[in-house]
């Protein structure tokens, strides 16, 4: 029989140590003590979930975490929510070397890469997984892919979440841009792009699209590296050697998108939420935003739809990242609350369906191969995104919520805004860059 664990915040009284038998079988189901035989078998493990999902995408995961929970009387998983971004990875980081993690937490796919090195997180137990009905073939290739390091899953995604486009379906018939199945004809080039977003302009009597990308590295970086990959270019960032990439490439997609912000196709200058405002009204036919917008659109009540940045450059490619499902390193592991994770975890996957309704593209497919998924719309006129997805070259420093894609934004702002030339803002960028790869992982 081994030793029993006693959760993390309760307290067992001397009146209860010596209450007898009895009342220590008693005391076992209510606080949650494991130990071995019929009582220990019904204990309650109390799981630690850490993830920085907020607003509409933290209710639907709390409604996700209620429903696992009532799948598993064993286990009950408390959430705690963290701000998105460099706080959320420093912390997770800390507690994870300070030896006192959560048993699971939500990383983005893109900073597993940072992790995985230095033994912040375990590996997952595919076999394990198996046991609740959850194998590899179960992923999109290029999620699986993804989820790799060293040859071993260092991750389990729940989603991609795409850049997108959406468009006003009525401004695109006004405008004569609709096909005859009544989705967008998509622009097969940047000239082709710009003279779509001028004729939707002559209907808004305001904008063809709506970007906003003032204070936002992240939102500059997901509309550059969805262009850049658009060129069948590659990015190599190898610890210690200078950044490998297509400048040309990189210099093209700058101006292109410096081309956008002229007041006609696009407002010269704007954040997120003025761009996301100014499409919901209907002063614009198109924004390219994530897909996380969509229930703030549907809320706005205007006709619309949505599908993959159009491909302007030749290559298919969209920049995404995917909410992923990490096991941060335990001291000693809780053999119990270990297999309680991951019996949640599958519970989850399996249940995706609202996240999807969310607008994400769940990672499981047989959520997505399901006939109430191929009915959601317009998440299903996106969902190939999945084949094309394009997520941050690998490294300790790159990923959604990094210093880097912040750094890409001090360099670059001032060519969207006109101030700069597009090869004076790369190449200030790829020197800070390879500044970055001439140190080593912090972590």
């Amino acid at each position: 029989m081994r030793q029993l664990d006693i959760p993390t915040g309760k307290h067992v009284s001397r009146r209860q140590l010596l209450a007898g038998s009895a009342a220590l079988g008693s005391m076992i189901l209510a606080t949650g003590l494991t130990g071995c035989g019929g009582t220990a078998n019904a204990a309650v493990h109390d799981i630690a979930f850490w993830h920085l999902l907020s607003g509409g995408d933290g209710v639907k995961m709390q409604a996700l975490i209620s429903a696992a929970n009532k799948m598993t009387p064993g286990a009950v998983v408390h959430p705690t929510v963290l701000a998105w971004g460099p706080p959320y990875y420093t912390k997770l980081a800390m507690a994870s070397a300070g030896g006192r993690p959560p048993e699971l937490a939500i990383m983005h796919a893109s900073r597993v890469p940072g992790y995985a090195p230095g033994g912040l997180i375990d590996p997952w137990d595919m076999g394990l997984l198996a046991e609740h009905g959850v194998t590899a073939a179960d992923f999109a290739p290029r999620i699986w892919e993804k989820s790799q390091h060293n040859g071993q899953p260092f991750s389990i995604a729940l989603d991609s979440h795409p850049f997108v486009m959406f468009y006003n379906t009525e401004v695109a018939a006004i405008a004569g841009m609709l096909g005859a199945d009544g989705q967008l004809q998509a622009p097969a080039s940047p000239q082709e792009f710009l003279e779509t977003a001028r004729e939707m302009q002559k209907v808004t009597q305001a904008h063809g699209l709506s970007f906003g990308y003032l204070g936002s590295g992240s939102q500059m970086w997901r509309l550059f590296y969805t262009l850049y990959k658009q060129h069948g270019a590659a990015m190599e960032l190898t610890p210690g050697q200078p950044m490998k990439v297509d400048r040309d490439a990189a210099i093209e997609s700058l101006e292109f998108m410096a081309s956008l912000f002229d007041d006609t196709v696009a407002a010269k200058s704007g954040d997120i939420s003025t761009g996301i405002a100014e499409f919901a009204r209907g002063d614009s036919g198109m924004l390219f935003s994530g897909v996380w917008e969509l229930p703030t659109l549907q809320k706005a009540g205007l006709p619309f739809d949505a599908a993959t940045i159009p491909t302007l450059y030749g290559t298919p490619a969209a920049y995404a990242d995917s909410h992923s499902f990490v096991l941060p390193r335990q001291l000693n592991v809780d053999d119990g609350k270990r297999r309680a994770v991951y019996k949640f975890v599958s519970d989850v996957l399996k249940g995706s369906l609202s996240w999807a309704q969310a607008g994400h593209i769940p990672a499981y497919q047989p959520v997505v191969q399901s006939q109430e998924y191929q009915e959601l719309t317009p998440q299903i006129h996106y969902a190939n995104a999945a084949d094309i997805i394009a997520y941050d070259p690998e490294s300790w420093f790159s990923g959604s919520g990094s210093d880097w894609q912040t750094f890409f934004a001090e360099h670059v702002q001032n060519v969207l805004l006109g101030r700069d030339k597009a090869s004076d803002g790369w190449d200030a960028f790829e020197h800070r860059t390879n500044t970055l790869l001439s140190r080593p992982n912090p972590v």
